[in-house]
Order: C-alpha cells, then structure tokens, then sequence
C-alpha cells in the first residue's frame, strides 16, 4: 500500500498484552492540511487511544515511537458509520413527524431518539467493526 492510499499517525505505546498494543496518538499540528483529515477523525483532537493487533514475531516496549496505519477506504467506512448514517437517520426522523403534523420540538426530540437503537447495535457489533477496521502498526 503506498502512502496515498493510507492514513498513517505516529503513536507511543502505552500497553503491551499478549494479543494487542495500546498506543497514544497525538494529533500534530500537520492534520489541519491532510487530505484525509475528514474520514480519520483525529484533526479535532489532541490524543487519542487506540488498540492495535500486536504483529508477530516483533518486540516491543512502553513508550517506544509506532506509525499506526489503517487504509483510506477503511477509513471513509468508518466516518460512514459514525457521521454519515446517523446524519441521515435523524433528518429523515425529523423531515416524518414535521410531515405528521408533531411540533418543531418533539419532532427533534424524537429524531434525536431515534439514534440511540442506532449506536446501541453499533456497540453490540463492536467485536465484528474491531476486526473490519483494524489499524497496522508500520
């Protein structure tokens, strides 16, 4: 994969465990002019933990320096999931109880309901998006 096609963050390692690595990614100043700032998501934070698969056959310590990667694609999915879909679903929500005839303000409080069941199946599937949206250490 060549670096147009991925979304790459340096990190420090914070957790070590057989099967996974806790790794500290910090938002660098860089992100407000990355092209792919929209679908990764980190632009608006300063820190951020992720878990990352650990690789085989490497070693690794606490506070040692990683490049995380993960692929575009995998991240627009992502951005998707969390923005996109539940953008949707509530102006649709919304746009249906106007066209009921409810008021303004039990219209948004309903719509803004309707996104709980949403993120509640998006947490029960969180297993099955863990392995979908796996990030790489380089």
């Amino acid at each position: 994969m060549s670096n147009q096609e991925t979304i790459s963050h340096e990190g420090i390692i914070t957790k070590i465990s057989d099967n996974e690595l806790e790794i500290k990614i910090l938002a660098q100043s860089a992100c407000a002019l990355c092209h792919a700032k929209s679908a990764c998501g980190m632009g608006e934070q300063t820190e951020k933990i992720l878990t990352v698969p650990r690789p085989e056959g490497k070693e690794f310590t606490l506070m040692q320096n990683v490049n995380v990667i993960m692929s575009i694609g995998q991240g627009n999915k992502a951005a998707v999931l969390a923005y996109l879909i539940p953008i949707v679903l509530l102006l649709a929500v919304l746009f249906i109880c106007l066209g009921l005839g409810l008021g303004e303000g039990l219209s948004a409080l309903i719509s803004i309901v309707a996104l709980i069941p949403y993120y509640i199946v998006l947490y029960m599937q969180r297993d099955k998006l863990r392995k979908r949206f796996e990030y790489r250490i380089e």
